[in-house]
């Protein structure tokens, strides 16, 4: 009897050993302290869910789509009040009560919108009919282009002639496409007209009620975790409105400098130009690339002498937007790399086309927010716990 309970308090001790041996395996920190150990937890959980909700995402398809036609509206009205905010804020200061500002801010921009359909909309209507018409004559000086091109092709190596043959097959493949499915988008744009209504009332609502969405939010937590969701929800607020004000200023006073440049030059359908300049400008850095290549076609359409000058303005106003306008107006308040934006923007298009491109680069910066955030409210934590051991 002696003999078993000493074997029993010797078995007992070296569970203990081996225990305390995997606790204290790698330092004196236990294993599931470990980032690495906890960062590899993490992921494996997160496949799986990934994995289980590809199993049954057709349960969550009635959900995506109420998402989906919510989020248009309260997307474009998201970005109204943020470029509407600063007037808000204005007006109230001048002692405008909220109601006033918001019906004053409506006025001033309907007032827009008649503007635009009076006078802004004629000229482009006339450069989209002026288009069409010389249509068949730009077909035919491209051809010309194309065909010397293709004359020359003899001269290059085969890599490059494949490369050059393949990328034209791709450019008629896609025109193709978009002609043959012409109804499903004019469908489409029909729909989101519709849900296009929704968004003066989500319009109202923000400019109303915004100062008490955060402590809404907020009075669900408690403690170190409330700090910690409005802390979050504040930087996520001053990332979006940085960006979106930013973006719609520098993309403004960009249209501005080529519309004069472009009339000064003479170059077609300016209006319209500057038009897709305005909107590709919301994406950064490459933006104002995407709004050379279609004036740079017309340049070269036109002749040499406008293709020179239209790439004279384009160097022009892209050394004042990046070395004058943007650090003024825009700071450093998002700090994301040139070649990070680059890869998300490329990203971007893969996975959703344009219209995901334009807002890649914001939701960029909120998912870098709030891993920001996420760091350093656990980095609150174990400092306060580090703190509470030496006490």
């Amino acid at each position: 009897e002696m003999l078993r309970s000493l074997v029993g308090s010797e078995m007992c001790i070296r569970d203990r050993l081996i225990t305390n041996e995997f606790i204290t395996l790698g330092g004196s920190k236990s294993m599931l302290n470990k980032v690495w150990f906890r960062t590899g937890i993490f992921l494996i959980i997160l496949f799986v869910l990934i994995k289980l909700f590809m199993e049954v995402h057709s349960v969550f398809t009635p959900i995506a789509t109420i998402i989906g036609s919510v989020f248009l509206p309260f997307l474009l009205s998201g970005f109204l009040f943020y470029i509407c905010l600063p007037f808000q804020t204005l007006l109230e200061k001048w002692g405008f009560p909220r109601w006033a500002s918001i019906l004053t801010i409506f006025i001033v921009l309907i007032a827009i919108i008649a503007i635009v359909v009076a006078f802004i909309a004629p000229i482009i209507i006339s450069n989209v009919n002026n288009l069409i018409k010389a249509t068949p004559t730009l077909q035919r000086d491209a051809e010309q282009v194309v065909n010397f091109s293709l004359n020359q092709m003899d001269k290059l190596p085969s890599d490059v002639t494949a490369k050059i043959n393949s990328t034209m097959k791709s450019i008629s493949d896609s025109l193709t496409g978009i002609l043959a499915n012409s109804i499903t988008y004019i469908t489409s744009l029909i729909s989101t007209i519709f849900l296009l209504i929704m968004v003066p009332f989500f319009l109202i609502y923000m400019l109303k009620d915004h100062e008490k969405f955060i402590p809404a939010i907020g009075k669900f937590f408690k403690g170190e975790r409330k700090v910690f969701v409005v802390d979050l929800l504040k930087d996520l607020n001053y990332t979006l409105k940085s960006y979106i004000q930013g973006q719609v200023t520098v993309s403004f006073i960009l249209g501005i400098i080529l519309y004069i440049g472009y009339t000064l030059i003479g170059l077609p359908y300016t209006p319209l130009l500057v038009l897709f300049a305005g909107v590709a400008n919301l994406i950064p850095f490459l933006g104002p690339w995407l709004s050379f290549a279609p004036a740079a076609i017309l340049g070269i359409i036109d002749g040499p002498s406008t293709f020179i000058w239209v790439c004279v303005v384009t160097l022009i106003a892209q050394q004042l937007e990046g070395n004058v306008i943007t650090p003024n107006v825009m700071g450093k308040s998002l700090s994301i790399h040139p070649l990070t934006i680059i890869v998300v923007i490329l990203a971007a298009g893969d996975l959703g086309g344009f219209t995901l491109i334009l807002i890649a680069v914001p939701l960029y910066a909120v998912l870098k927010t709030v891993a920001r955030n996420v760091f350093k409210y656990r980095q609150r934590i174990i400092d306060k716990a580090n703190s509470d051991v030496k006490d």
